[in-house]
């Protein structure tokens, strides 16, 4: 049996079009290196000095301190009444719990304008690569660990009984750790930032802790 004989169209090689294909004229890239080389030298040229840029790291550290100061200094006066009550100045009890109270109100961003403000804060692009605003994120935080700190303060003095105060006494030392560990962090940032640009000015304060408090909770 002959097999049949397969057949297939003739094969017709594709007819390219008689159209001219059009080349880029060299002149336009050459016109393209030389916009990239413009841009770049214009980069540099806007790019801050180191000089600049610690100008503008202490215009950030005065507007952290505009922002957090009212309540870094109502913490160190939360602080400092506490101490005194826990000393043994019974008289001055409800003097104390009305300044811890009012501490705690003013380091919750709800309750404290400027701190709002600074929650909203935008850092200038010069120091974008400074980590600033991890730092900023980072003083809210500890702003909001203030308020529990010194909110556990005034249930100590407001404690009726030793129980009660005890109980309350033992959630202190645990807050106090976490806001030493927060300012820690944003001290770490900051410091860094000011090695980055030479800058010798001293940091924003986020307080002073009293001395017996630092050794309770072994924070330096």
């Amino acid at each position: 049996m002959t097999a049949p004989t397969q057949t297939e169209p003739p094969f017709v090689p594709l007819r390219r079009s008689g159209w001219a294909t059009r080349r880029t004229p060299l002149w336009v890239f050459g016109a393209l290196v030389i916009v990239a080389v413009a841009g770049f030298l214009v980069a540099l040229s806007v790019r801050p000095s180191q000089s600049e840029r610690a100008t503008d790291l202490r215009g950030y550290f005065g507007d952290v301190t505009t922002g957090v100061g009212s309540c870094a200094a109502g913490l160190r006066d939360s602080m400092t009444s506490y101490q005194a009550v826990m000393g043994g100045e019974v008289a001055e009890l409800g003097t104390a719990k009305s300044i811890v109270a009012y501490g705690a109100s003013n380091c919750e961003v709800a309750t404290n304008e400027s701190l709002s403000d600074f929650d909203n804060y935008q850092v200038s692009e010069s120091l974008d690569s400074l980590h600033l605003a991890v730092a900023d994120n980072d003083v809210i935080t500890w702003a909001f660990d203030a308020t529990a700190y010194q909110q556990d303060l005034l249930a100590v003095l407001a404690a009726s009984n030793a129980p009660t105060r005890a109980k309350a006494e033992a959630l202190v030392k645990p807050a106090l750790a976490t806001l030493n560990a927060d300012r820690a962090t944003i001290d770490a940032i900051w410091n860094a930032a000011k090695k980055s640009t030479g800058d010798a000015s001293p940091l924003p304060s986020l307080t002073a802790l009293p001395q017996a408090d630092q050794n309770a909770s072994g924070a330096g």
